[in-house]
């Protein structure tokens, strides 16, 4: 299978894209496939018009739907501005939906300080749920995410490579599995 890992910080000096890359790594070093989708990389305009309204698309557009058209599940890596999602990750996220629907969402969110973004994860759920993903049940929380990894995507702190080994993947790839069976046989619309 293949995972979009979806990183939307636009943000000078951001860190989280610490986490993104380490993110890909745990995904790939457990079988499966992984892109990064780093909303920066895209250079997307502000909303104005979804990907099926264009005729025919920018290519940036149609770049990012190839890839999210193709994958089998998606693994969203947020941070916490102001208690909610990064304004960068919902408008990527948003000029999409059909490429979204039946396939599952993980939610890993991460901060600088002790608690991980998990405010952030709370909104991101009826976020996703509205685009057409199911969300995997348990959610995944980065503290200090300046200093939980390196620059390449290595833990820094080991705990995060024992505890992404528990449930959030194991859940993420049998909901995929499952999703992917039943999108095989057919979807409600």
């Amino acid at each position: 299978m293949e995972f979009a890992i979806l990183y939307g910080s636009q943000r000078e000096g951001r860190q989280g894209i610490k986490a993104a890359k380490w993110m890909v790594k745990k995904v790939q070093e457990a079988g499966h496939d992984a892109v990064l989708v780093d909303s920066q990389e895209y250079d997307l305009p502000i909303l104005q018009k979804t990907f099926g309204e264009y005729d025919p698309a920018p290519e940036n557009l149609q770049k990012l739907h190839d890839v999210l058209a193709r994958v089998d599940g998606y693994v969203i890596v947020s941070g916490e501005y102001n208690h909610s999602i990064p304004p960068g990750l919902t408008n990527m996220m948003d000029h999409f939906m059909p490429e979204y629907f039946w396939k599952p969402a993980g939610i890993a969110t991460y901060s600088a300080g002790p608690f991980g973004g998990v405010r952030a994860a709370v909104h991101l759920r009826a976020f996703v749920s509205e685009l057409g993903m199911p969300t995997v049940p348990t959610m995944f929380a980065i503290s200090k995410v300046q200093s939980s990894f390196d620059d390449d995507g290595n833990a820094v702190d080991a705990a995060y490579d024992e505890r992404i080994k528990g449930k959030f993947l194991q859940e993420l790839f049998w909901y995929a599995e499952a999703c992917k069976a039943q999108r095989d046989k057919g979807t409600p619309y």
